[in-house]
């Protein structure tokens, strides 16, 4: 039996006015996504990804077209809506972390559970598993300045993880670190997508994006190739 897909977008587009001109940033997209997909986002400067990411996690809305999420049609919601969606339904790792300097791990990672209501005593054990499932159960007591590049970036994936969401988008969430880190993220994030995860991630680097399973490609708003590997 077919898997039915997690997100659905047809004939999706994004424009914008500029003057006199219309940029089509997004233009008649396609796309599928499974739950359990683990996938990354290509293309140049002005290709569009940056865009798609936004619409993907609810940051900004479709000109025109659908996109459904677990059957919801967020392409027509407004911004209350859409902010209850994105606690609910996404996490998200940034390239620049992202954390308050002043709290530890511990308080970063339960923050999305503030946001949704969630008792203190529950909080701290979801945050707890959550910072122990990316391998830094000794850690939680410690601040952002206390810690490694690396180390920073598996409390935002732990923060990322803690409201269970139907997805993980990331963009460019080895943009900041070396090589031997990028490669300890890039195999956290398999781990979590080899447990059921789904994760999309955004990058401009070819062995990055070959750690994942499907590789989507945009040119001018297009998707000029879409590849499972």
């Amino acid at each position: 039996m077919t898997q039915r897909a997690m997100i659905t977008m047809r004939s999706l587009c994004k424009f914008y006015e500029m003057g006199d001109q219309t940029v089509r940033a997004l233009d008649s997209i396609n796309l599928d996504f499974r739950r359990n997909d683990y996938a990354a986002i290509m293309g140049p400067s002005g290709s569009g990804k940056s865009t798609l990411m936004n619409i993907l996690g609810c940051l900004d809305t479709p000109t025109q077209g659908v996109y459904e999420l677990n059957g919801l049609n967020v392409a027509d919601m407004d911004d209350d809506e859409l902010a209850r969606i994105r606690n609910k339904e996404i996490g998200f790792v940034f390239q620049t972390f992202n954390l308050l300097p002043r709290l530890n791990c511990l308080r970063n990672v339960e923050l999305p559970l503030i946001y949704a209501g969630v008792g203190a005593e529950e909080r701290e054990e979801r945050a707890v598993e959550a910072l122990v499932k990316v391998g830094l159960g000794e850690r939680i007591k410690h601040k952002p300045s206390e810690l490694s590049g690396g180390q920073i970036q598996r409390v935002a994936i732990a923060r990322a993880l803690i409201n269970n969401p139907s997805i993980i988008l990331a963009d460019e969430p080895t943009g900041n670190l070396d090589t031997a880190t990028s490669k300890e993220i890039m195999n956290i994030f398999g781990a979590l997508s080899d447990a059921g995860n789904t994760i999309i991630l955004i990058t401009h680097e070819e062995d990055i994006a070959s750690y994942t399973r499907r590789v989507i490609r945009l040119r001018d708003g297009k998707i000029e190739s879409d590849s499972r590997q």
